[in-house]
């Protein structure tokens, strides 16, 4: 007698033992077939592909953006001390006529500015005679 599940197939030809495994290895060989296209697609699509590359490149300027900013501001502050330290030694080492002048400036800013502004008229005044009589 003949067996009823072949109907008179060769097993051998398709590698299946019956039906059920053949549908099984249909929806396995689809199921590649069907990712090796999306990864096909995928290596085809230049805009796509273009656009991830460029998202990647934001994401990184973005990072390199943050920690710059972090490196300037931590810079700022070590400057900010070390100007800070060298305005008290020489605050500790200047003359007691030139803090007190100083302070008195501080008191009373305008007539330092008005000095000020009286030597940059004369210095001025003193480059263009000097340049008049070349």
């Amino acid at each position: 007698m003949t067996d009823p599940t072949t109907s008179g197939q060769s097993d051998t030809a398709t590698g299946a033992k019956g039906p059920d495994e053949l549908r099984r290895q249909i929806e396995e060989t689809r199921s590649r077939l069907g990712d090796t296209v999306e990864e096909l697609a995928a290596k085809t699509d230049v805009k796509g592909r273009a656009k991830a590359r460029a998202a990647d490149l934001r994401d990184r300027a973005g990072a390199m953006t943050v920690q710059l900013r972090s490196t300037a501001a931590q810079a700022g502050h070590t400057v900010q001390e070390k100007a800070t330290r060298a305005g008290h030694t020489v605050q500790e080492k200047a003359p007691a006529p030139v803090r007190d002048a100083v302070r008195a400036g501080r008191g009373n800013p305008r007539p330092v500015l008005v000095a000020a502004a009286a030597g940059a008229v004369v210095a001025a005044a003193v480059l263009w005679r000097r340049r008049a009589h070349r």
